[in-house]
């Protein structure tokens, strides 16, 4: 009933915030559990962001893997989404039983204070649906956020680019091209690993990347530059 009950809420937001949002339905648990997968490595206590964890599909994944000593915060730009994760935290028994390491954070990704605060990062933003302007700005936050050694995990739908350009017009093929470009570079640079995750809809592909900071910027030219605890996962606002 759960499932059926996410998949509802996350289409109804599709519908609502199409741009956003980016999918139908929430991430499978197959590709959650390949999101989370950085976690299973033999690790000291670490502190986590979910970028976008949406209804918590990913999120689940996350909390079953943490340590008693680390620290998640959730950042979601989406007010529907914070609230109905604060009723997970609320009723749900692994959520409850792990809101004490978490903070909830209703603010874009962009707006958060600090530099070098996480050991790992997992997004689950709709890239392609963003400016280029918003995509640089995000890796930007990704590359200032990620401590010396830290890793970025994130995802793409399969050819999703590719399969949009021959439908749209001549300036959503020229921003999906200079996405594409962009993220490129990243991936040619940073890419660690990547998997390859069929049993989704649609199928999509998760990378994880070592970023480096944002003062090593000058070898990317054209390309974008590198909490508290909460009793009961409080919600802060920007």
């Amino acid at each position: 009933m759960r499932f059926f009950s996410e998949c509802g809420d996350f289409f109804r937001e599709y519908r609502r915030h199409v741009r956003t949002t980016g999918a139908i339905l929430p991430s499978s648990r197959f590709l959650a559990h390949a999101l989370a997968s950085e976690l299973r490595k033999p690790r000291g206590p670490s502190r986590i962001l979910e970028v976008g964890p949406g209804t918590g599909s990913v999120t689940t994944a996350i909390l079953r893997e943490l340590h008693p000593a680390d620290r998640l915060d959730l950042v979601e730009l989406n007010g529907r989404f914070i609230a109905y994760l604060q009723r997970r935290f609320d009723e749900e028994w692994l959520f409850h039983f792990h809101r004490d390491q978490v903070r909830l954070i209703h603010s874009a990704v962009e707006a958060l204070p600090g530099e070098e605060i996480y050991d790992l990062i997992v997004s689950s933003l709709p890239l392609n649906n963003f400016s280029v302007a918003q995509v640089r700005d995000v890796f930007r936050a990704y590359r200032r956020l990620l401590r010396p050694g830290g890793t970025l995990t994130y995802f793409e739908y399969v050819f999703i680019r590719q399969l949009k350009t021959p439908f749209v017009g001549r300036r959503e093929r020229r921003r999906l091209y200079r996405i594409g470009r962009l993220v490129g570079r990243y991936i040619e640079s940073y890419q660690v690993r990547r998997e390859q995750v069929f049993m989704n809809v649609p199928p999509a592909i998760v990378r994880h990347l070592h970023l480096k900071p944002v003062s090593s910027d000058a070898e990317m030219i054209g390309c974008p530059t590198g909490f508290q605890r909460g009793g009961s996962a409080p919600v802060e606002k920007d």
